[in-house]
């Protein structure tokens, strides 16, 4: 039971966010709040060391920091800053730099997709879809939580919660 909310919980949350951001350009406080009590309800179901937990909150006030003053600088949105955040609480120091680097080049290419899709004209089928429409909008931003939750989709398969289920399988015998 435990590896299977291993496996899901996480993916989901991150799919949701990415879901989210497309349609409405926000991301729920709610899910960096699941995200962070998640890991807390998995890093003591799994035996994770307090000192490991601790050094865990410490990055996650770390990139916090950083992201609420790139938000203040209106480089990202709040909610990209509160996911980034919660996001490296999960990954810890070993793979959050990886996380990173992985967004910003994922970022990269969406905002070049929005900005090739915004110099064209809106298809009049979209133009009363209202999330199809803000994406055409030059004025609205780039949907980076998309960004965000790919980049956390391709590094979790490294991470300790990952290593964490396949020991139990190997263990298991499966």
């Amino acid at each position: 039971m435990l590896n299977t909310a291993l496996l899901l919980f996480f993916p989901f949350f991150m799919a949701f966010a990415a879901a989210s951001d497309l349609v409405s350009m926000t991301i729920s406080n709610k899910v960096s709040l699941a995200l962070i009590i998640g890991f807390m309800v998995f890093a003591i179901a799994i035996g994770m060391p307090l000192e490991t937990i601790a050094w865990h909150w410490a990055l996650f006030l770390v990139v916090l920091l950083v992201g609420f003053a790139l938000f203040a600088f209106g480089t990202i949105g709040g909610g990209d800053a509160k996911l980034a955040a919660s996001t490296a609480l999960w990954l810890g120091w070993a793979h959050t730099m990886e996380y990173l680097v992985v967004a910003a080049f994922f970022g990269g290419i969406l905002t070049l997709i929005l900005l090739k899709l915004r110099s064209v004209p809106l298809p009049d089928r979209f133009e009363k879809v209202d999330w199809v429409a803000r994406l055409y909008r030059a004025d609205e931003g780039v949907p980076y939580g998309i960004a965000l939750s790919a980049a956390a989709l391709m590094v979790y398969p490294e991470t300790p919660w990952m290593q964490h289920v396949l020991a139990s399988v190997r263990a298991a015998g499966g």
